[in-house]
């Protein structure tokens, strides 16, 4: 009952209609029906989901109306949230894209963008783990055997990756342990590597602008223990999407 009547109240917020409401939130009609009428319930994570959008376009016709302006260090591609699946399992969720992933230039952009990291540190909320963004990470991540394999909206999921990484390192999950095989990196892995599970959900939009849903994408996140006892991400790997869970 709480869920349905966040979605009947939500769709109040917008002043539509049942049917505009569901060509705008990209849903079919039956289902919003349904929804409010109680004959199906949706999971808890879809109201949030809407809010987030009806607000994100809500702060789109501001700005382009001149109504709300960003301040310079503030892109509206910086709009990242973190949700919870019924679950307890979290995603990363990105609204807005910034990179296609496409051209060399545009990694060289991603480079540059991933050195403003450099010196910052996330905890990892299943571990309490502290883990620190290095020199080697940007290099790694943009030239790294990883990202020379993939391709198409794999690839720009790892892209687009890059504006959401402490949220990524956060809601990191499923560590594992290695040693560093025949001590390759020397003192920089000496005291082995660590993995973690993430996920990330990316926009997919219409020819008009329009959401249509979210793309959810995999990701293991590769972190190597150090000679000075802390831990360094060092790339996050197969970035690939699931194909049987779109939000």
């Amino acid at each position: 009952m709480v869920v349905q009547n966040q979605i009947k109240g939500l769709r109040n917020q917008t002043g539509l209609n049942r049917k505009e409401f569901a060509n705008y939130i990209g849903i079919p009609l039956r289902t919003v029906e349904d929804w409010e009428a109680g004959r199906r319930i949706p999971p808890v994570y879809i109201p949030r989901l809407i809010a987030y959008q009806l607000k994100y376009e809500d702060l789109k016709k501001k700005i382009e109306s001149n109504q709300v302006k960003l301040a310079d260090d503030a892109p509206l591609s910086n709009n990242v949230t973190v949700i919870t699946e019924p679950t307890g399992k979290k995603i990363v969720l990105i609204n807005d894209l910034r990179f296609k992933g496409k051209t060399k230039e545009e990694w060289k952009e991603i480079e540059t963008y991933l050195k403003e990291y450099i010196g910052k540190c996330y905890e990892i909320s299943e571990t309490a783990e502290i883990v620190y963004i290095g020199k080697d990470f940007p290099d790694e991540f943009t030239h790294g055997k990883d990202k020379t394999v993939l391709k198409g909206q794999n690839l720009k999921a790892k892209a687009n990756a890059t504006l959401a990484i402490g949220e990524l390192i956060q809601i990191a999950e499923n560590k594992s342990t290695s040693e560093d095989y025949k001590n390759k990196h020397g003192d920089k892995a000496k005291s082995g590597w660590y993995r973690y599970d993430t996920r990330l959900a990316l926009p997919v939009y219409d020819e008009q602008g329009n959401l249509q849903r979210y793309n959810i994408y995999k990701l293991r996140m590769l972190v190597r223990h150090d000679e000075d006892g802390k831990l360094y991400l060092y790339d996050f790997l197969r970035t690939k999407k699931e194909m049987s869970s779109p939000l």
